[in-house]
């Protein structure tokens, strides 16, 4: 099956910056991917691109189409939720979903009805007086109403407390996720979406540093917990990080056997946060 988004040599710079960097990837069908960097990495100007805002160099297929000479026809199957996305503030949330049924074929206003049905969210209501959670909420309805293939997400829950955000990711994954739309989200709070993440993509400075399948991870990479002399030991082979944890060392390795390494203390898959900063050569 075509990949949703296919990428060669896909650049954008700014004066004399490259935000972003001859980047080769591609993300399949039915994908979650979680897409990680520190800030200034280049994930929103790589979004941007996505959806046909930014000009760019090398080649770029979203869903098949150029999103520069096709963002029409692109944005057609394409929802996006940002942190700074701003709905009119004068608008009542009924005017709302009238507005989006007269403008957008593929919505669904009786599914967006359902999904704030089981909010706080009144219709009545201007979008001016919500709370910054509701502002998500009624986001998220008018998503999960569009029958679009890809969604991509940039910070979706930004400045939420830790209650709406999990929601957020349970409501995204319960009501909207099949195997025939794929996700892109763009986070720093890894820990909260790691479970529901099919790939990931490590960017930094613009350039790709890791692009790999949940289960490529789990095979090629290792956390090793040692204590005392262990630690000392298991430092002495060749790994990608190491962070201090009580008397010891938890250290990350890549394509080393676990058989070798067993001996020396506790196994485990790292997460993806702890993956992130090893690759990126902190202690954290």
């Amino acid at each position: 099956m075509e990949n949703i988004v296919q990428a060669r040599g896909l650049s954008r710079s700014f004066g004399d910056i490259r935000a972003v960097d001859s980047l080769e990837f591609s993300v399949p069908p039915g994908a979650v991917l979680g897409l990680i960097g520190p800030n200034g990495a280049g994930k929103t100007t790589l979004l941007r691109s996505l959806l046909g805002l930014n000009q760019f160099q090398g080649e770029l297929a979203v869903l098949g189409k150029d999103p520069r000479s096709q963002r029409a026809q692109l944005m057609e199957q394409v929802c996006f939720i940002a942190d700074t996305a701003v709905l009119p503030g004068w608008m009542r949330v009924e005017q709302l979903l009238d507005y989006v049924t007269g403008v957008h074929p593929g919505f669904a206003r009786e599914q967006a009805e359902a999904f704030l049905r089981d909010t706080e969210v009144k219709p009545s209501r201007r979008i001016r007086d919500l709370s910054k959670g509701m502002v998500v909420q009624v986001h998220l309805a008018l998503v999960m109403a569009i029958d679009a293939r890809l969604l991509i997400l940039d910070e979706p829950t930004l400045g939420l407390d830790i209650l709406v955000r999990k929601r957020f990711y349970e409501q995204l994954i319960e009501d909207y996720f099949d195997q025939q739309r794929t996700i892109i989200i763009s986070t720093h709070q890894v820990d909260e979406v790691q479970h529901i993440l099919t790939d990931v993509m490590f960017l930094n400075h613009g350039r790709l540093v890791l692009s790999r399948s949940m289960e490529e991870i789990e095979k090629q990479f290792v956390q090793l917990n040692a204590v005392g002399e262990n630690a000392v030991k298991a430092l002495g082979v060749p790994h990608l990080g190491a962070q201090s944890i009580l008397g010891g060392k938890a250290i990350i390795y890549e394509g080393v056997e676990r058989a070798a390494l067993a001996p020396l203390g506790e196994l485990r898959t790292p997460s993806v946060a702890d993956l992130f900063v090893a690759m990126m050569g902190g202690e954290k």
